[in-house]
């Protein structure tokens, strides 16, 4: 599955800039639509250590009314998340109606890391697809917007990311022994990657798969895909964004 996508999609800096803020003034208005549609978003995002999760987030954030989204960096379980069933730590960071979670990083660490590394049996990550599926469907059967997002790079633009983070001192902090270790496991990390999108990307829940070799073009991606998702599932196009009585009375 993954050696279907194009990994040589590129924007340059003029069409990404164009697009960019287009896509992120129509995020901020579908952020006041999801208030007052009071529905819950939840946006979860996976991929390729150093594929640009975190550049894509912070775009996606930039003009987004600060008091309608929350952002959680998921990492190993501490303290009480790790005495409960792994969706625990999840269902109790899931987004207040009318609010937009952002998961960097998701429950999918049980059929990736966990798998790879040894962190689960094989029973256990096997039983997740089936845990997964039916958690996402219960979310989406709530009224929860739910967009999932996997930024996927060559593992030769991984490596000159992990260089250049290496090389450059304000970005060195970035990267770890455990990046490294990861790294050595790559064909153990494709072959779950694929089991992952075949068995958890859903018609409730689909999977979108980010080409990103070029960061211009993997923000925009993803950007692009959040906004049609929210028009689709509000029930909203631009056009009926930019035509709300509120902005009209702000016009006059």
């Amino acid at each position: 599955m993954l050696e279907t996508v194009d990994l040589t999609k590129r924007l340059d800096s003029d069409e990404y800039r164009e697009r960019l803020i287009r896509a992120q003034v129509r995020l901020s208005q579908l952020g006041f639509q999801v208030y007052k549609q009071v529905r819950p978003v939840i946006l979860a995002f996976e991929g390729w250590d150093a594929a640009g999760k975190g550049g894509a987030i912070r775009r996606l954030t930039e003009r987004l009314d600060p008091r309608g989204y929350v952002v959680h960096a998921i990492g190993a379980p501490q303290g009480d998340d790790k005495e409960h069933h792994y969706l625990w730590r999840f269902w109790r960071r899931l987004p207040e109606a009318g609010q937009i979670t952002i998961f960097d990083r998701t429950w999918y660490g049980r059929v990736l890391v966990e798998r790879v590394e040894g962190f689960c049996t094989e029973e256990e990550w096997r039983r997740a697809y089936q845990e997964i599926n039916h958690f996402e469907r219960q979310l989406v059967d709530f009224g929860t917007i739910l967009v999932k997002f996997w930024l996927h790079i060559s593992q030769e633009e991984q490596l000159a990311r992990f260089q250049e983070r290496e090389n450059t001192a304000y970005k060195a902090w970035k990267l770890t022994d455990e990046d490294w270790r990861n790294r050595d496991k790559w064909d153990e990390y494709r072959v779950a990657v694929e089991d992952m999108l075949l068995k958890t990307s859903t018609t409730t829940a689909p999977w979108t798969v980010v080409p990103s070799n070029d960061k211009y073009y993997a923000r925009v991606n993803v950007l692009e895909t959040i906004v049609d998702a929210l028009e689709r599932d509000l029930d909203l196009s631009f056009e009926q964004v930019e035509d709300h009585p509120q902005r009209k009375r702000k016009k006059k």
